[in-house]
């Protein structure tokens, strides 16, 4: 009953919500002469703070209405071109300037690890300008009736394996952390039945490829407890009136509290820091709203597909083991020949500790070495492999130039080992 308590507590708060939001903004109003005053500042910030702690975030758009292309700045159109029960596929369709040579085509598989695929916002917008983007939009598993049927992680190796289909010859993939594992294995079975269309390339950033190589609190966690106690304390039935009633889920509300508290200190010191500059009038909110709009906006998983992730990526290490099944059959990495890899890691990532994304490295043997190439990014974090600042200016034009050099569509040139400013492999 946990997750109905939940939606009754948030449904119990929505008048004070509203009445709070109301109040805020006439304490904030320039027309009501306490505005300016401290006292009126400290109530608008004592009502925002109220309000914003107690609502539902919703979905969060992209926002991506335009990129640089050359010196040129040009539309963005987003589309979905593709269509599933559990996932769209959206395309960031470029106006791109005539007579411009073909960029690489790009699909960047977002996590479905409790937040919404806008969390790549800035890695799509960094690989705009230099490629045809597409990304998997996760659908919120309370979303789904349950009459669109389960989705496991097979389900999800076959999404891979159909965009990439759907998206044709010479497409390169991304995986961004949890699909990490789901990706390798996609492009395994594919190589495995010789399939024309596999990946030309394959990103891998921060992924848990083998979490038995410098455990995090994450992994250390899904060591210490049995697959049963998870089972037992955060799966929950979605409740009604959701459309995905009765669904079995992970919810994102729990999701989101297991990130918190790793770094509970900071998001407290941080919401402080938020309140101070309200009061006083100075600093830079938005860029607070902004980030806290995004990070809690947060979405369902289907309690088949979290608990096989949790049991065979994080208990079983199924996939170094050589023991990881898709469909009954064993998934091969060294069935990869064709496809180039590259994975990324950050030197201080607390939730895919350093050596768990280049493992791949190790079990993908037969990927010549002209194919093939790791890069530690110092200075950064989990999220810093793939947002902000080092990331576009020091991953992302890798990436760009690792996929162009390994485009079947061209001759290749050779892949420089040595990389200044990061640590290869």
């Amino acid at each position: 009953m946990f997750y109905q308590l939940y939606e009754l507590n948030h449904a119990a708060m929505a008048p004070f919500r509203a009445a709070a939001d109301i109040m805020r903004f006439a304490y904030a109003n320039p027309l009501n002469p306490f505005s300016q005053t401290p006292f009126g500042r400290t109530m608008a910030a004592s009502l925002e703070m109220f309000e914003r702690t107690t609502r539902r975030y919703g979905k969060p758009e992209f926002g991506l209405k335009q990129t640089t292309i050359g010196e040129q700045t040009v539309s963005v159109r987003e589309e979905i071109v593709w269509s599933r029960s559990f996932c769209n596929l959206l395309h960031f369709a470029r106006n791109v300037p005539p007579g411009r040579a073909s960029d690489p085509r790009i699909l960047i598989v977002a996590p479905m690890s409790g937040h919404y695929a806008t969390l790549l916002r800035g890695t799509v917008e960094a690989l705009l300008p230099s490629a045809d983007i597409y990304i998997t939009d996760w659908i919120d598993a309370r979303m789904v009736p349950m009459t669109e049927g389960t989705f496991d992680f097979d389900d999800y190796v076959d999404y891979v394996i159909e965009m990439l289909h759907f998206l044709g010859h010479d497409t390169h993939v991304i995986a961004v952390c949890q699909p990490s594992v789901p990706v390798l294995a996609a492009a395994a079975v594919m190589e495995e039945a010789n399939d024309p269309l596999s990946p030309s390339s394959m990103t891998l950033m921060g992924g848990p490829i083998d979490t038995r190589i410098n455990p995090t609190a994450v992994n250390k966690l899904a060591q210490e407890r049995t697959l049963q106690w998870f089972s037992d304390n955060v799966i929950m039935n979605v409740p009604w009136p959701q459309p995905g009633f009765m669904r079995p889920v992970y919810p994102g509300f729990l999701q989101l509290s297991g990130f918190m508290s790793m770094n509970l200190d900071r998001h407290v010191v941080a919401h402080k820091e938020f309140f101070m500059h309200l009061v006083k009038n100075d600093g830079e909110p938005e860029k607070h709203r902004d980030f806290y709009d995004e990070y809690l906006a947060v979405m369902d998983l289907t309690a088949e597909f979290y608990l096989q992730t949790v049991d065979q990526v994080f208990i079983k290490h199924a996939l170094p083991k050589g023991e990881l099944m898709h469909r009954g059959k064993r998934v091969d990495p060294a069935a990869i020949r064709k496809v180039a890899l590259l994975t990324v890691e950050g030197e201080n990532d607390d939730i895919s500790g350093v050596g768990q994304t280049k493992a791949a490295q190790t079990i993908c043997v037969n990927i010549p070495e002209d194919m093939r190439m790791h890069y530690l990014q110092p200075d950064v974090g989990h999220y810093g492999v793939f947002n902000g600042s080092r990331f576009r200016r020091e991953i992302a034009p890798r990436i760009v130039n690792f996929v162009r050099q390994h485009s079947r569509s061209v001759v290749k040139p050779p892949v420089p080992r040595v990389i200044k400013g990061g640590r290869t492999g």
